[in-house]
Order: structure tokens, then sequence, then C-alpha cells
């Protein structure tokens, strides 16, 4: 019988020898990173791109000083190459877009999609009626008592400067695109509303958004944190650096850390 240091022996010749993995290099690690750069890089050129949220108009779906990533290939155009992995469509009613301004240009704007091209739109006492029927609306606010006949009817009230409505071309425009007591959205054309109602310039005070104009859908809330209403007039370098300072100062406290990752719907 072997002794008990012989079997030891035995049991550690039949051991197969475990292989070390090869370390990485310094080269590799560097190429690793180039990779997760690059691809960081296209993600952030040519998909996604972050947005601030500058009014109150999308309240309380999206709040001033909310910051959202939007996707940008959504609504594009699909490319032959990547259009297998990038999930396109069309625009939706109810979604909601970033845009650039029809009537300014350079300004970027986010609004809810309330008509697509042929949609027959209509506002009674504040309430939206599309193709004729009343339409539920649960994010939507009216936050003023006032009561304003050319936004809360639109279009039954003729646009003028008296209520707001300072858009000449809108004025001339409109007309030709009423069809009894509706407003007919045109082709390749979308009518955009804020969900805050009673202040949202929207659609109503300058038309049609085109659909060239469409950026993106915002996907979520990467951070948001609690801003002035007139922040975004505050361009000079030194109401930046102040604020800048502020959120330096302040991010944990004034930081709504209830709203970081929330879905935009």
């Amino acid at each position: 019988m072997p002794k008990k240091e012989e079997v030891r022996d035995n049991e550690r010749a039949d051991e197969t020898p475990v292989e070390e993995k090869p370390r990485e290099t310094t080269i590799e690690f560097l190429a690793s990173l180039a990779g997760v750069l690059v691809t960081g890089l296209f993600i952030i050129t040519f998909i996604l791109q972050a947005f601030e949220i500058p009014s109150s108009s999308m309240e309380d779906t999206l709040l001033i000083g909310d910051h959202v990533f939007v996707n940008r290939e959504q609504f594009a155009p699909p490319s032959h190459w990547m259009g297998p992995l990038l999930p396109y469509r069309e625009i939706r009613r109810g979604d909601i877009v970033v845009f650039l301004s029809p009537e300014e240009q350079g300004l970027f704007v986010v609004k809810r999609i309330i008509g697509v091209p042929g949609d027959h739109i209509h506002l009674r006492d504040g309430i939206v009626y599309r193709n004729g029927e009343k339409l539920n609306e649960p994010y939507a606010l009216h936050k003023l008592a006032n009561y304003n006949p050319y936004r809360d009817n639109f279009p039954a009230v003729p646009p003028s400067d008296d209520y707001g409505v300072r858009n000449e071309q809108w004025i001339q425009e409109l007309p030709a695109h009423l069809e009894g007591e509706d407003v007919v959205v045109p082709p390749n054309s979308y009518f955009a509303m804020g969900d805050n109602r009673d202040v949202s310039y929207d659609s109503r005070y300058w038309g049609f958004i085109p659909r060239k104009n469409v950026i993106g859908r915002p996907m979520f809330i990467y951070w948001s944190f609690v801003t002035p209403p007139n922040q975004y007039e505050m361009r000079s370098v030194g109401d930046r650096l102040g604020f800048m300072a502020h959120i330096i100062i302040h991010f944990f406290d004034e930081t709504r850390w209830s709203r970081t990752l929330k879905p935009v719907r």
C-alpha cells in the first residue's frame, strides 16, 4: 500500500497546469480605449444629443432645468447601412419632439405632436378635437384662470396681435388651411402644442412644423436642476458664470434626483 505522501505526489502529477492569461499590453489597452471613445463619439454625434428645457410650456411632463437625451435617428430617413440596426418609424400623434423653430432661426423647441398630415384640428374652451373626436389628454394642464378667445377656441377666432399672435406670415397663411371650423394639417407638416396649454407658444401662434425641421424624440431625463424661468434669457458671460457657480454650490440640494433617468412620455 503506497504511503500518503506518494498518493499526494501522484495527484499533483495528474493535475493539468493552468495556463495564465497573457496580460494586456499598453498598445492593446489604448486600442480598446480608442474603440470605446469612437463608439461613444459616434453615438453622441449621430444618435443622441443633449438638450436643456428652457421654458414651462411642457410642464409637468418636462420642467425648466430638465436635461434630456434626444434620439436623433428614430425619425430620420432610414439609411441602407444602419436601417436594420435602428428602430426608424414615422412621427405619430402624441409624440414629443424636438425641432428647429419655424419662426426663429437657430432656436430649438420641444412640443407634443397633436396632428399629423391630413388631420382636422380645432379647440373649444381649451379642449382639443381631432377629426371630430374630443381628445383625452391627461398630460395637458391649464394653470391660468384667464380666458383667451383665440387660444382657447382656435381657429374659430381670427388671429391678431390683440391675442398675442405676432407672426404676420401665419396670420396670412392660416385661412388657406381652414375647412369649416377646423385647421387641416398639410403634407409633410405637423401641428404641435405644449402640455402647459395656457402658456405654450405653439402651432396656434406660428403655424405648422415642417417635417425637415424635426430633430428627434426626447428619450429620458439624465439630470434635472432647479432653474429660474428666465435663465435662458441670461446670455452674458457674467450671468452664465454666476449660474455655473450656483450649480457647483447647490448641486446636491437643488438637483431633482427623483427625475434622474425618468423616461419622457
